[in-house]
């Protein structure tokens, strides 16, 4: 028996259908080696919003905490269902992380040890990429290990 190429497999989603394809990628890997998978998904920080907020009365934008809270249980659940499809990996974990996608995904490679990182890319180009930038290629400028970048088109 060969040794696994990969024993720690990290695979950042969300949840819309655009993921459908790294995540088909992942399960491939996952029945060639029978690896350990976490999932992660990042939420952005809530922005503070300024319902009844007047800047000139010196008043500050709030954070509604419930809104962040209802943001973290979706993204909670839809990594719990989304790992019963993984049954040929060996255990599954699961992250879900309040940050900048790229620096959450770094950290928790780093921290997990993982063996590689699979995660989808958008194909904006022009203006959308010099604006936004793309995740994928600053995850693959500073990650520790290899990444899979699978090309998704999603409009």
């Amino acid at each position: 028996m060969g040794r696994k190429l990969f024993n720690r497999v990290l695979l950042a989603v969300d949840d819309t259908e655009c993921t459908r394809k790294a995540i088909d990628y992942a399960k491939e890997i996952l029945d060639k080696n029978n690896s350990s998978l976490a999932l992660l998904t990042v939420i952005p920080p809530t922005s503070p919003a300024s319902y009844g907020a007047d800047p000139l009365m010196g008043q500050q934008p709030i954070i509604v905490p419930e809104v962040s809270e209802i943001q973290q249980k979706a993204a909670t659940d839809f990594l719990e269902e989304l790992s019963r499809e993984f049954e040929s990996a060996s255990e599954v974990f699961l992250f879900t992380k309040v940050g900048t996608i790229r620096d959450e995904i770094l950290n928790t490679a780093k921290e997990w040890s993982s063996d590689i990182i699979i995660l989808g890319n958008n194909g904006r180009t022009g203006f959308d990429h010099l604006i936004s930038g793309s995740v994928s290629e600053s995850v693959i400028r500073k990650a520790h290990c290899p990444v899979l970048v699978v090309p998704v088109k999603c409009d």
